[in-house]
């Protein structure tokens, strides 16, 4: 049986831990009186069950949760946080609820075990909300329309930390919404609002949804690369080839292309 990592602390009161599929990254925000908000905790049941007992055996009082975006793998839950909400974005409640049976099928074919009754089940932030009302550090929210409807960012200042969700990854080319409008220029716009809400805050670490946590100098690598890719999809080149050595990355690479030629 495969051994589930545990938390690794990456800045100040800030711990990630990485789940055993697609590199996907669980972040804790620790307030020093144990209060603590998780972001997009856990991918498998056997993940959640860990990060619920090592939450325990570390002191940690989940009162919230944050969801970045709808997809299925970041919305999952743990019976022993059922008490605390989760925030999200009101336009990603409502983009969940729209697919929720659907997500949640395929959470099941993924994942196993999954309780519905706690799948997708998120509280919409107010429209107005500039930061996530939690009783620990100053979370500011950071919203977006890129990859995802309702896409949001947290920016930690306390910590200089960014939680961009699936943006800025090492490991992911630029994942489109290629439901919407215009994906690529959502997606360079977020890009952009990124860079400065990370400017704003002196940002030095970075954490993805999927990849590694980087610095300061691996923040501005990534929106460089990022902003290549995309300008090489807008033309229908193949970007950063390094990231496409994946299979599914490359599959996803070719329907972007398709979907964006019509």
């Amino acid at each position: 049986m495969t051994a589930v990592p545990t938390f690794t602390q990456v800045a100040d009161g800030i711990w990630t831990a990485t789940a055993t599929i697609w590199t996907s990254l669980t972040t804790a925000v620790v307030a020093p009186h144990g209060a603590c908000l998780l972001i997009d905790p856990g991918i498998s049941l056997a993940e959640l069950d860990a990060r619920a007992h090592e939450a325990i055996r570390r002191g940690w009082r989940v009162t919230a949760g944050f969801a970045t975006h709808p997809h299925w793998d970041h919305v999952l839950w743990h019976q022993a946080w059922c008490g605390a909400p989760r925030w999200a974005t009101a336009e990603a409640v409502e983009a969940q609820r729209r697919t929720r049976d659907a997500d949640l099928a395929a959470a099941d074919a993924a994942t196993p075990g999954h309780d519905p009754a706690l799948f997708g089940r998120l509280t919409a932030l107010p429209a107005d909300a500039t930061e996530l009302p939690w009783d620990g550090p100053q979370a500011v929210i950071v919203r977006h329309r890129a990859h995802a409807p309702g896409h949001a960012a947290l920016v930690l200042p306390h910590a200089a930390t960014l939680l961009a969700g699936d943006m800025l990854s090492d490991l992911e080319i630029p994942l489109l919404d290629t439901d919407a409008a215009d994906p690529l220029d959502d997606y360079r716009a977020a890009l952009d609002t990124l860079e400065r809400a990370a400017a704003d805050h002196g940002v030095r670490t970075v954490i993805p949804g999927h990849g590694h946590v980087g610095d300061g100098a691996e923040l501005a690598r990534r929106l460089a690369a990022d902003r290549r890719s995309l300008e090489a999809l807008a033309r229908g080149r193949t970007p950063d080839a390094d990231r496409l050595r994946t299979p599914w990355l490359a599959e996803e690479h070719r329907k972007h292309v398709e979907r964006l030629r019509h």
